[in-house]
């Protein structure tokens, strides 16, 4: 057992630190526990980590903050560990559900942010009893499933939100209390309509090229799926075994989204919630589901960790911060309030499991993953893996989401990297402002630009993605793209009824201090740094290569990035572009895989790049 006390020490563990075993875990995430203690307010029913905000008030924001930290603390506790937490978290949960303390968590509305936080609630009843319902009188246990059942008769935003009903209703069940099972049934069965097939789904209603399918779908969708599978009356019945089964079929295409290092893939919304992207490994451990071989599921989850704790995402008082790789707002939504990040926290769960599972006994494998070129028809992605230099990248096609803050940037650019992230805009005006890297960018007066918002039609294949998108009224673009290992090509075939400004970019890359430029031609450019290699070449010849500067921490890895560019003007008319683009951790054949001429490509492109056939 465990035993873990409140220090002042500042948490996040470095390069190098030992995270092989189930203690090395509890005792990392007792740090990251400890300093959400001094936050909480006197009740402990509201713990408020800052003054940012989000689009809900305050008051929920402090709910939160003291509900997220659940997330953690419940499966230390459920699986034998202890916490100096555990007693002023109790203190909340009275508190907070008493209608007649000053603390209380008031009556939810619809769509209320504390709708959210209820299933990290009910679920410390359900998996730590010993230490959030026993404790708690006849009285007190009514006040907290009164509360909790306001879920049922509350409308839900009708996407992933449909869970935390079915997980508030699950957890109130194992305690024997009242409960709806027939709201459980109804939200599981909406649930199977945003099915896209294979274990994927989008979050919301399902529209043809423009679903929302990012990290919602391992640490929403199936999370949620695998948890409820687990804590279900009835573990083998239709909807239960179905869960499952979707989640055996997601597993292998989503180990794809992780480098060997652990790095995950940076895409769409919700970054803030970082290692939350590992979640879903542990979810299937929770429910004793072997979505891959045990020995994998543990080195994925254990290696996605060890990743993050190596990264600066905390602030001077070891809160973590909104951001991604490091502290940065320019990459929050607008419901993100400062204690959102610990959502992340989810991932905590297989600590409720004994140390004799399965999961903890078996013995880390890298999983095989695949080499090469990998289609993801459902997320409109061709994932490339260049093994050589531990890079995972996708050529991305198919979604958009416009509502969320930098929502074109998040989900519309051309391709999206483990190591080069990507980069949101830092203004409206001027090149230094935009946020060209992975996109076309097209102007009418070199000021103001816009890239691709969404696809008016796209298409996956094996061998490459391919969109049709209008920045303008009169603007048609028809852009390929089309893995090249350890690089891709973009073909554009552009059609205009105006002058425009261009501005493409290669993959942003980071840096300390300067970046070194190297131009292997007017139209072939390649930067360097200590965090690696980035090049940039067209392949028509027509563009000079240059780079840029963008606005210091936009991009959501590196704190200062330069994105090599090429740039041209073209008259009203019909154009054809190409580039072959690169980026590599580490040198080896920078100068010698590009394809600085057409005729060193298959025939079909070869044709394609020199106009030989129309578009």
């Amino acid at each position: 057992m465990n035993t873990l006390s409140m220090t002042s020490h500042v948490p996040g563990s470095g390069p190098g630190r030992a995270l092989n075993t189930r203690a090395d875990v509890a005792e990392l995430l007792a740090e990251w526990l400890t300093p959400l203690a001094k936050h909480l307010n006197p009740g402990a029913t509201r713990a408020g980590l800052g003054v940012n905000a989000a689009h809900y008030g305050h008051a929920l924001a402090g709910l939160e903050g003291y509900a997220r930290a659940l997330w953690g603390l419940v499966p230390l506790l459920a699986g034998g560990g202890k916490s100096a937490l555990a007693q002023p978290w109790l203190q909340g949960l009275r508190n907070g559900t008493n209608p007649h303390h000053p603390g209380y968590w008031g009556v939810p509305g619809d769509s209320s942010q504390a709708l959210v936080e209820m299933p990290a609630i009910a679920l410390a009843a359900a998996l730590a009893p010993d230490f959030f319902w026993t404790p708690l009188s006849q009285q007190e246990q009514g006040n907290l499933t009164r509360w909790l059942l306001a879920i049922n008769d509350r409308a839900l935003v009708d996407n992933n939100w449909l869970y935390f009903r079915v997980i508030v209703n699950a957890a109130l069940a194992r305690l024997g209390e009242p409960h709806d099972p027939q709201a459980v049934r109804q939200a599981l069965d909406r649930v199977q309509e945003f099915a896209l097939g294979n274990g994927w789904f989008s979050d919301g209603e399902v529209n043809a090229d423009q679903n929302q399918v990012d990290y919602y779908v391992p640490f929403g969708f199936h999370f949620y799926g695998l948890l409820y599978a687990a804590l279900s009356h009835t573990p083998e019945g239709e909807r239960e075994t179905r869960l499952r089964q979707q989640a055996r079929a997601f597993a292998p295409q989503f180990r794809e989204w992780f480098a060997r290092s652990g790095a995950a893939l940076p895409f769409g919304r919700s970054l803030t919630y970082r290692f939350a992207q590992g979640a879903f490994w542990g979810a299937a451990a929770f429910a004793g589901e072997e979505v891959l071989p045990w020995g994998e599921v543990k080195h994925l989850w254990f290696q996605h960790l060890r990743w993050w704790a190596a990264q600066p995402m905390f602030t001077p008082d070891g809160l973590l911060s909104t951001g991604y790789g490091y502290p940065s707002l320019n990459l929050s939504e607008q419901y993100n309030s400062p204690a959102s990040p610990y959502w992340a926290f989810k991932f905590f769960l297989p600590l409720a499991l004994p140390d004799t599972h399965p999961f903890w006994q078996a013995r880390e494998a890298a999983p095989p993953f695949t080499t090469g070129v990998f289609t993801q028809p459902e997320p409109g992605m061709l994932l490339c893996r260049d093994d050589a230099d531990d890079h995972v990248f996708a050529l991305s096609g198919r979604q958009h989401r416009l509502w969320v803050r930098h929502g074109a940037e998040k989900y519309s650019k051309f391709a999206y990297s483990t190591h080069f992230g990507f980069s949101v805009p830092g203004g409206a005006v001027g090149e230094e402002h935009a946020a060209p890297d992975s996109m076309l960018l097209l102007s009418e007066d070199g000021q103001h630009w816009r890239g691709r918002e969404g696809a008016a039609h796209a298409e996956v294949s094996e061998q490459e993605v391919t969109l049709t998108w209008q920045p303008f009224p009169d603007v048609t673009v028809r852009t390929r793209l089309i893995p090249h290992l350890p690089g891709h090509l973009r073909l554009h075939d552009i059609t205009t009824g105006r002058p425009l400004h261009v501005l493409e970019g290669g993959w942003p890359l980071g840096a300390r201090d300067d970046w070194q430029q190297e131009h292997l031609a007017p139209h072939d450019l390649l930067l360097s740094s200590e965090e690696g290699y980035s090049r940039i070449a067209d392949l028509v010849g027509q563009r000079p290569a240059t780079f840029f500067k963008p606005d210091p921490n936009t991009n959501v890895l590196h704190p200062r990035t330069a994105v090599p560019t090429l740039r041209c003007e073209l008259p009203a008319g019909q154009h054809r572009l190409g580039c072959f683009v690169l980026g590599r951790r580490q040198q080896d054949d920078m100068r010698q895989t590009v394809p600085v001429r057409p005729s060193s490509l298959r025939p079909s492109l070869s044709a394609a790049l020199q106009g030989e056939h129309t578009p």
